[in-house]
């Protein structure tokens, strides 16, 4: 995400890291690489592959095993090669990570020569299928990208985001939404939801089935919602404090005019969680108590262990962003939205990148629509003084979590002093937000705090409609001192986690009133429907 993949690109096991493995490991690893070689080479009927890349039937030939086989042993000694280097933690780290991505790239399914499913396709086609893929090479390289649904297949309002509602607010950094009840009652206190950034609010709102938005309003929720405006090189300057004080403090205000409630709840998902902690902690440092109870869906404020994003930052990185785009020298810039999404795309190469390259450009299919595929895809980008910022005072310095360290909106924060009931959910297999990290934020927050882990990933593990009866997750009323120790007294719940979300919601949204029809009021008017303008801003648009 942070710093591209320059740094981590170069050979793995170049000769001076061969020269860090311990000897006697190295022999061992070599050992055991030649026996397992002789067994392949010795029982070639023997070859059980399990790999998904490899499951076609056209990969069941002797050669094409062999060949699939023969790429997974030498992928797992590198691999194993790379795992013995004696060095320090962040570096072996990333060796790993490169060699995985070296790996990654030369899969036999990712060439024309050694891909039977290809060379099968290209003589039933009569060599249609590489036309076509050439054409859509072509069009992606326009992009930048490497298209991952059919794009035209989706339009913003109209099959996406299509929850009923207007912009009751804007300023030059976001929008809000307040949508229309859907219940003859809601709940006096409004729920104010604030999504990450980087992308775009729509996650939350995809389509009727499994619209978060959609969901909380049929419970009886009034939902105000931030769409932040996707930045262009006006907005180079616009620093954290801004999008703390104009974005998010702001929207908590005209939420609670609107409401015409003293204090409203108030939902962060990603990086807009870490956003809205730091608004609650300006807040606290001003003794205003505006809110009821927070919720962090797959937040970070303890940046101590940030799983596989911690290899792109270290000093060095986050000054190259500084002086570049940073301001530092007096020079401010975009951090690109596309180059955010495919380094994101890079941390699952083989699910998000190279399974692409094959169906897209080796086979010349087209990729079938999928919603949340195209909103990882709509990406938007980050005004350079907020990013630098956001590098430096959170990964690399994890100055969030230090009391009176940081000083935001011209006040010293201190999470401590957030005492609100917190709901706080993570996902398991969470490669961006680690588990166990959003787990700390339950001895940073004072307040009553419930933890919720959910199957999946960092996305699809939040999207995760009761309709679909899908996956599971993990509850256990005791708050312990580690991660570990609360999942081993965890109870597995099939199903989604969102009923337990509205059970513990429902107390903090107050009494029942009879629902308006009528958005906004007479300081804040109904400006144009949902969703709104800013949601509709495309980087390919911008000038």
């Amino acid at each position: 995400m942070f710093s591209g993949m320059n740094q981590t690109t170069s050979p793995a096991l170049a000769p001076h890291h061969m020269a860090l493995i311990p000897p006697e490991r190295l022999a061992e690893i070599q050992k055991q690489y030649f026996e397992e070689l002789a067994h392949l080479a010795t029982n070639p009927n023997a070859i059980e592959i399990k790999d998904r890349r490899f499951a076609g039937q056209a990969w069941h030939s002797a050669w094409s095993k062999t060949i699939a086989a023969s790429y997974l042993l030498n992928s797992k000694h590198l691999l194993a090669l790379a795992h013995a280097v004696d060095t320090d933690d962040k570096s072996k780290h990333r060796i790993v990570f490169a060699t995985e991505q070296m790996i990654d790239a030369m899969s036999p399914a990712n060439f024309i020569a050694t891909n039977p499913e290809v060379l099968e396709n290209i003589i039933s086609s009569q060599g249609q299928s590489i036309q076509n893929g050439i054409s859509n090479l072509l069009g992606d390289l326009k992009k930048g990208k490497v298209s991952q649904t059919d794009e035209t297949a989706f339009e913003i309002g109209k099959n996406l985001a299509t929850t009923e509602g207007a912009v009751v607010f804007r300023n030059d950094l976001f929008e809000l939404i307040q949508y229309t009840p859907l219940t003859e009652t809601v709940y006096e206190r409004p729920l104010l939801m604030v999504p990450p950034c980087i992308n775009k609010y729509y996650i939350l709102d995809l389509q009727p089935d499994n619209s978060v938005v959609r969901y909380l309003v049929e419970q009886g929720h009034t939902i105000f919602l931030v769409s932040w405006k996707n930045p262009d090189d006006s907005m180079s300057q616009v620093t954290w404090d801004d999008y703390v004080g104009k974005g998010v403090i702001q929207a908590i205000e005209v939420a609670k005019d609107i409401g015409g409630t003293e204090q409203i709840n108030v939902l962060g998902f990603c990086v807009g969680g870490t956003l809205t902690a730091s608004a609650l902690a300006v807040l606290a440092a001003r003794k205003k108590k505006l809110i009821t109870s927070l919720t962090l869906l797959t937040t970070l404020l303890d940046f101590s262990d940030t799983g596989i994003l911690d290899i792109f930052v270290d000093e060095g990185s986050v000054k190259l962003r500084e002086s570049t785009i940073g301001g530092e020298s007096g020079n401010f810039g975009m951090m690109s939205g596309l180059e955010l999404g495919n380094t994101f795309s890079f941390l699952r190469p083989n699910d998000l990148v190279w399974n692409y390259v094959v169906e897209n450009y080796l086979k010349g299919k087209s990729p079938p629509p999928f919603d949340l595929l195209y909103w990882n895809g709509d990406s938007t980008n980050l005004p350079g003084a907020m990013y630098c910022w956001y590098l430096r005072h959170t990964y690399l310095q994890n100055e969030l979590i230090k009391p009176n360290k940081l000083t935001i909106c011209g006040e010293k924060i201190d999470l401590g002093k957030i005492d609100c009931p917190a709901y706080i959910y993570a996902s398991h297999d969470d490669h961006i937000v680690p588990w166990k990290s959003a787990y700390e934020s339950t001895h940073l927050l004072k307040g009553k705090n419930r933890f919720v882990l959910g199957a999946s990933g960092h996305i699809a593990g939040v999207i995760n409609p009761p309709s679909k009866n899908k996956r599971h997750y993990f509850v256990n009323e005791k708050l312990v001192k580690t991660a570990d120790d609360w999942f081993k007294a965890a109870k597995d719940e099939r199903g989604s986690w969102w009923p337990d979300y509205v059970n513990w919601l429902a107390p903090f949204g107050g009494e029942k009133k009879a629902a308006s029809k009528i958005l906004g009021n007479k300081n804040y008017p109904k400006l144009i429907a949902a969703p709104g303008k800013y949601v509709k801003e495309k980087i390919s648009e911008q000038k």
